[in-house]
């Protein structure tokens, strides 16, 4: 029989044994609720008829008044639409008597105080019949009470017997098969691929067995032909990573040593033999350079002396990130990647570092010997601008102005690249002074000042008062912001304005230049501070060296600082840098 169908007939049964059991329970519910309404209805109400009665006869002196009398006829009239018991009727007539007698105007105080006495006799007949039938209803529920607990206790402790042996015995039929299951996937998680299922039961279960022992063949045919493969590959990784020219090491996440190639026991002068299996802490006691790889130390680049000559490396660190096909059941979250140990790759960046060094030496060299001819030349364009030594024409005074202008613009270009060079070879001289934020700001305005007002921009100053000092080299921090400007007013259109702002906030003075010029676009944010990169122009502003603002990076972080920019396509740019204020 199918689950399906094992499942419909398990429920289904559970139902009918429900619904039976709630059919009895309402049933005997119903019967009592109907003898508790009799009595309720019958008797209950006659009760309080008479109870009524006899206050109006406490309560009222004879002869009775004629809100008394009233009250008492309305209450003598329910009582007698509500006759029940046998002989009541009888009583319910003498009262009747009674009342008349009390209620005539006739009658003098003798009869009316025999008339209330046997009013009063009447009452409590009707009363002790009312009881009495009470007591007898009371007693017949009470039998069907506890008919219908025995009943339904009977019926109860069936149901149960029922539910309980279904409870045990169906989850049976679906538990048993799936904990053979669970087994039997646990055993192939543990590659025992001899595992098999066999249910004598016709239905899914069986086709479920019939499946998981084709899988367990099926991988362990895959086992035993990959097998060889997998060796195979495994021999030509180990020959790849050998042969490579880069050191490298390979750790799993207990710290042992995975792999390491014969460049690597060289750098790090590793002559154990047997490295492989060995826990990595053995050598990084004894070993200082390979301490420092392990531990993720700062250390991203280093120079050793390898063979006689001095040797530069870059450290690369990486994990090795496979998929958690095995979480630890006692975790509370469940990643779905886990690390299973780390590279590290030493690259040889010597001959990198050999012609770095060449460059820089070869543009220090070639922008000193550049700004001779060049100070030679603007000597001369101020002599050719002197009218004593003769006059010039409109059209040389032009070309006089374009010459003076390229050799300008050459000399900055000179001055960066030594600047540059400074910078490369770690040569940076700083010269830290205590200054005021206002004054560097001052000292880059007057540089400034001639070219702005050529092109009619008006120069703002927005600054915070009561400004913080800052400790910083004042000429480099100057040029920063000479910097700023100079690009500010390059790209501003005639007749703008830029403004430069200070202000202080959480222990840093920021200095900021905004113009309002086209702005940058957004691909080109990113590679601004990088060395020779220009932002395209359109032909109607001259672009720079591309170094001005990665000099201005170097110097600025160079004072522990930062820098940075903000800029939309039509609003202009903002162009920020950041400096510790100063600690007495």
């Amino acid at each position: 029989m199918k689950i399906k169908n094992k499942l419909r007939l398990g429920f289904g049964f559970l139902f009918i044994v429900v619904l039976s059991f709630g059919a009895v329970s309402l049933y005997y519910i119903h019967e009592i609720s109907e003898s508790a309404k009799v009595i309720l209805k019958n008797n209950y109400e006659t009760l309080s008829f008479a109870r009524e009665m006899r206050t109006i006869l406490d309560e009222n002196k004879l002869p009775l008044n004629r809100k008394a009398l009233n009250d008492f006829n309305r209450e003598l009239i329910f009582q007698e639409t509500n006759i029940t018991e046998k002989g009541e009727a009888t009583a319910t007539a003498a009262l009747r008597k009674a009342f008349n007698v009390l209620a005539s105007g006739s009658s003098n105080a003798t009869e009316q105080e025999t008339a209330q006495h046997d009013a009063r006799a009447q009452l409590r007949q009707i009363e002790r019949l009312n009881m009495q039938a009470i007591v007898r209803k009371n007693n017949i529920a009470q039998a069907s009470v506890d008919k219908a607990t025995l009943f339904l206790g009977l019926v109860g402790s069936f149901t149960f017997l029922v539910l309980f042996s279904f409870s045990v015995n169906f989850p049976g039929f679906i538990a048993n098969p799936l904990k053979a299951l669970l087994e039997g996937i646990r055993e192939i998680s543990r590659k025992n691929y001899n595992q098999h299922l066999n249910f004598s039961e016709n239905d899914e279960f069986a086709d479920v067995a019939a499946a998981f022992n084709d899988m367990a063949a099926r991988l362990k045919e895959w086992e035993n032909s990959n097998l060889a493969t997998v060796l195979s590959e495994k021999q030509r990784i180990e020959t790849i990573i050998e042969q490579m020219q880069d050191a490298i090491i390979g750790l799993n996440e207990k710290g042992e040593i995975l792999f390491i190639n014969t460049v690597a026991e060289n750098i790090l002068n590793l002559n154990e033999k047997n490295i492989v299996g060995q826990l990595a802490e053995k050598f990084t006691e004894t070993n200082d350079l390979f301490n420092s790889i392990v531990k993720k130390t700062s250390l991203n680049s280093f120079k050793i002396a390898l063979n006689g000559k001095e040797s530069y490396f870059q450290l690369e660190r990486r994990e090795i990130v496979i998929p958690n096909l095995n979480p630890n059941p006692e975790d509370v979250l469940k990643y779905g990647r886990k690390s299973v140990g780390r590279v590290y790759v030493l690259r040889n960046i010597t001959e990198f570092k050999e012609r770095d060094e060449a460059k820089t030496n070869f543009i220090a060299t070639i922008s000193h010997e550049l700004k001779t001819p060049i100070s030679s030349i603007k000597m001369s364009l101020k002599l050719l601008q002197n009218e004593q030594i003769g006059t010039v024409n409109e059209q040389q005074v032009e070309l006089i102005n374009h010459i003076n202008e390229d050799s300008d613009r050459l000399l900055k270009i000179t001055s960066e690249l030594l600047d540059l060079s400074q910078v490369e070879t770690g040569n940076i001289q700083l010269n830290f002074v205590v200054a005021d934020p206002n004054a560097i700001v001052d000292y880059a305005l007057n540089t400034v000042k001639f070219p702005a007002e050529q092109k009619g921009i008006a120069l703002q100053v927005v600054a915070q008062p009561n400004l913080s000092n800052v400790q910083v080299d004042v000429e480099k921090t100057a040029w920063v912001l000479v910097n700023f400007l100079s690009n500010a007013l390059r790209y501003s259109p005639l007749k703008s304005k830029i403004i430069i702002s200070v202000s202080e906030f959480n222990q840093e003075v920021i200095f900021s230049v905004r113009d309002f010029g086209k702005g940058i676009d957004e691909q080109y944010k990113k590679r601004l501070f990088e060395r020779y990169f220009q932002v395209p122009t359109d032909g109607q502003n001259k672009s720079g060296s591309g170094l001005g603002l990665a000099i201005s990076k170097d110097f600025i972080e160079a004072q522990q600082g930062r820098i940075w920019l903000e800029s939309a396509i039509g609003e202009g740019s903002t162009f920020y840098f950041a400096l510790p204020v100063a600690k007495y």
